[in-house]
């Protein structure tokens, strides 16, 4: 049955309004499936007429619509019609459910560390009809009122306060009106750390193998979560909304979190079990804050349809952001986002499928999923930035308190949004959405300079928009320049136009780095000029300015990717500066770009090693130069743990023999050099299961699953590629890791012949592996490594043949983007 259009949903809401669920969970029967009983009342506005409620069952025990039974028969891929519509309406779906393995419904997990279970329900995108029997679309909200059967020693956690009012039963607090994608469940043996703040109970929860690093970050976490409350209360005016507040880190999750309302749903390697950088501790942070977000925007006002899910991310974005800096006391949160989080946008704004911020075509379901990505989230955020400097920071909270008043526990559209900052502001905001919301793409901004006796004579600023997207844009920016780390300049600006003088700089000291948006406050692709880009070895780390620097590297990567950059000059500029920066955050994303992109997909395969030593001399040089024990001391024994060609020192580490100072029995490290060394084929399947024997987790089985999947022979790559794609009832994480793990930059030889076997093994995991889940697998499985024009050819012959589901399809768009970038570059620079 395909996906839910928006069709179909606006005459569905246009006939019915939902007025109550009453869901009973039976989750006491068994390991792979549930017992679900699911009682909604509905109004229809035409009696006599008729409509369809969604279900996708193992099987359909009963239907009985207003007091007469309907054949159960009556479903059709996971539709029912109800038929001959009263005023008041009210059907009970008794079914069995199974539980998933991909992430999505209700997924159960199996903890390898103790044996226990947990299931957790995730319903995002249109997955609530695996759970229970509903009208699933986002405008439809109604209260819910949930029991749960589970087992006598479980504990059940949901979106309203949950009571156990017998062994084994739980009956959860009316909820108000909730979007169906936003209804979870959360029960097993978890443990938990609980609190209060204002009035509002709250709670983390964890497995039970993980209660050492809950109980050692609670205070951090609940600490940030408090912040988060009170930061948006005093922004919004309107106290949280939904009762309790509880926080479930959650095994083998699709995303990093999911904002149900009362019970956020997390990715449970936020918890660290060893130790954790200072940036790990800045992304939880920032992702605690963003969920908390999300209970005023996407939970308190619902967009109407999936072509708004901006209204969601794009808010809580750039509110985690805020918050985090403002709120949370993270000074360096909005560098972070200049390197992690605008740099993944700014790249899927070069890929085929970009796509605008706002009102971007969603004509369905799976279609809408796919948009969930960095435009929507970083993007957006950065638009909302831009309406700020626009219109102003007062007014701009003035139409948020307006927006989330007028419409709450409601849906709302851009029309609303626009309505309720156009009255804040007395401006009319139509052209500034054409330009910033409704066109797709983004501009280039450069700086042109004549300079002259050490002064410069002349500045002109330059904005080129993309010939597809000519959108209007105005920026609000700046431009400063560095020499030997002493700032000589900055004056800000809005471009406003194409060509625009900047008679400020006239007279100003010449600069040897020179950096258009350096204060990083709008959205464009900042072209450094070549002189800038030739000092930047021995000038970058001299900046004092941690942004500046931010938008200095992150601007670096666009170039390799544009062609505008030689890879080899980024690599030089890596080797002159990496070791000497001071900001975590752009030290980790750094050396994730050099590592995982730059290296094997930029450079000829005959430099790749190379290159290789050259981030692992810098890892060992931040080392020695780091605080032993620091969170900074840790990132680089990481980074040298993984690039290494030094088959001693590793096995030495391997052994716990001569670690750094801080990291002895930490389990994460051993696995990154056991990775290496099964890569160069230094270890074999006896060493990585007796390590996995000392280390028999959930986090230990993906690491053996990687560093087998690893290995540089032919019977390794045969047994990793069958174990992706055959039916081998894998987890959506086990997937991912083993995916991770194939395909290695240094055995080209190898993996090669799968590049073709790829676009035919890949999309028929279709069917068995869900939307959500086979996207997050079809990215890493992709042949990245294999740069060469015949891949490309497979894929657009795959993309020909019209058969893909969206997710495989997407996943193809933007993966094998990113290879033609490779792919131009070395015909550019060389190969």
């Amino acid at each position: 049955m395909a996906s839910l259009t928006r069709v179909e949903a606006e005459a569905r809401s246009a006939l019915i309004d939902v007025t109550a669920y009453d869901v009973s969970l039976n989750l006491d029967a068994g390991e792979r499936t549930f017992g679900s009983t699911s009682t909604v009342r509905f109004t229809s506005r035409e009696p006599g007429a008729s409509t369809f409620l969604d279900v996708k069952a193992v099987e359909v025990h009963s239907i009985t619509l207003n007091g007469k039974e309907v054949d159960p028969s009556a479903v059709r891929g996971q539709r029912v019609v109800l038929e001959d519509l009263q005023a008041e309406n009210e059907v009970t779906v008794v079914a069995t459910m199974a539980y998933s393995k991909d992430g999505q419904g209700l997924h159960r997990a199996v903890d390898s560390a103790d044996g226990r279970h947990y299931v957790y329900g995730h319903l995002f995108l249109d997955a609530a009809p695996r759970v229970f029997a509903c009208f699933d679309q986002p405008d439809l909200k109604a209260p819910y009122d949930v029991r749960v059967q589970a087992p006598s020693d479980w504990l059940v956690v949901g979106n309203g306060a949950a009571t156990q009012t017998s062994e084994g039963q739980w009956t959860l607090a009316t909820t108000p009106p909730l979007a169906t994608y936003f209804v979870t469940v959360c029960a097993g043996p978890y443990v938990s750390v609980k609190a209060e703040h204002d009035g509002i109970p709250l709670g983390i929860h964890a497995r039970a193998s993980l209660r050492e690093a809950l109980e050692r970050d609670a205070e951090q976490m609940m600490t940030v979560t408090k912040q988060s409350l009170d930061y948006y209360h005093s922004l919004f005016g309107i106290r949280y909304p939904f009762g309790e507040y509880h926080q479930v880190f959650v095994p083998e999750f699709n995303a990093g979190a999911m904002e149900n309302p009362g019970c956020v749903t997390l990715r449970d390697p936020y918890l660290f079990r060893d130790g954790a950088t200072h940036e790990e501790v800045l992304t939880r942070t920032n992702t605690i804050a963003h969920e908390c977000a999300h209970m005023w925007f996407g939970d308190l006002v619902t967009m109407k349809w999936w072509d708004d899910l901006w209204l969601n991310e794009s808010f809580a974005e750039y509110m985690a952001h805020r918050t985090t800096f403002e709120g949370c006391g993270f000074d360096d949160a909005w560098i972070d986002s200049s390197v992690a989080r605008k740099a993944w946008g700014y790249a899927a704004e070069r890929m085929p499928s970009t796509h605008p911020v706002a009102g971007s075509p969603a004509p369905d379901g799976d279609t809408a999923l796919q948009n969930f990505d960095g435009i929507s989230y970083a993007k957006g955020a950065a638009t909302l930035r831009q309406l700020i400097a626009y219109i102003g920071d007062e007014a701009f909270l003035a139409g948020v308190r307006d927006h989330l008043t007028t419409h709450s526990f409601g849906n709302a559209d851009l029309a609303d949004f626009l309505g309720a900052m156009e009255r804040a502001s007395g401006k009319d905001l139509d052209a500034w959405a054409d330009a910033w919301l409704r066109t797709a793409q983004l501009d280039t901004i450069e700086l042109d300079l004549e300079t002259g006796d050490g002064v410069i004579a002349g500045a002109s600023l330059r904005r080129t928009r993309p010939k597809d997207y000519p959108a209007d844009r105005p920026h609000s920016l700046d431009v400063a320049g560095w020499s030997g780390g002493e700032e000589v300049f900055r004056v800000e600006t809005v471009l406003d136009r194409d060509d625009m003088t900047l008679p400020d700089l006239v007279g100003a000291p010449a600069a040897r780095v020179v950096v258009p948006n350096a204060a990083d406050l709008t959205w464009a692709t900042v072209t450094l000029d070549p002189a800038t880009v030739e000092a930047l070895p021995t000038e970058l780390a001299q900046i004092p300015d941690g942004q500046a620097r931010a938008v200095v590297w992150t601007a670096l990567v666009d170039g390799v990717c544009l062609g505008t950059v030689d890879p080899r000059q980024m690599l030089r500029v890596f080797e002159g500066a990496w070791a000497l920066e001071t900001h975590e955050s752009i030290l980790s994303r750094m050396a994730i770009q050099m590592v995982g992109r730059i290296i094997p997909q930029f450079l000829p395969a005959a430099e790749q090693e190379a290159a290789t030593q050259v981030v692992a001399r810098a890892a060992a040089t931040l080392l020695e130069r780091a605080e032993p024990g620091s969170t900074t001391a840790l990132l680089a024994a990481r980074y040298l743990a993984r690039t290494s060609d030094d088959v001693e020192l590793l096995r030495r580490w391997a052994a716990g023999e001569g670690v750094p100072e801080g990291l002895a029995g930490d389990n994460d490290l051993r696995w990154l050099v056991l990775r290496n060394l099964a890569g160069r084929g230094a270890v074999g399947e006896a060493e990585i299961d007796a390590a996995l024997e000392r280390d028999n987790t959930m986090q230990g089985g993906l690491q053996a699953l990687y560093a087998k999947a690893a290995r540089p022979t032919a019977e390794a790559k045969a047994w990793a590629w069958e174990q992706i794609t055959g039916d081998h009832d894998r987890s959506n994480y086990e997937m991912v890791w083993l995916a991770q793990g194939f395909w290695q930059a240094g055995q080209l030889d190898l993996v090669r012949p799968y590049a073709e076997r790829y676009f035919t093994d890949v999309p028929a995991m279709a069917g068995r592996v869900g939307e959500d889940a086979l996207n997050n697998v079809a990215k890493p499985a992709f042949p990245s490594v294999v740069v060469e024009p015949a891949t490309l050819e497979l894929l657009e012959q795959a993309l020909a043949g019209g058969t893909l589901t969206p997710a495989v399809h997407r996943a193809m768009v933007d993966t094998g983007s990113q290879l033609r970038e490779a792919v131009t570059s070395r015909a550019t620079w060389g190969a």
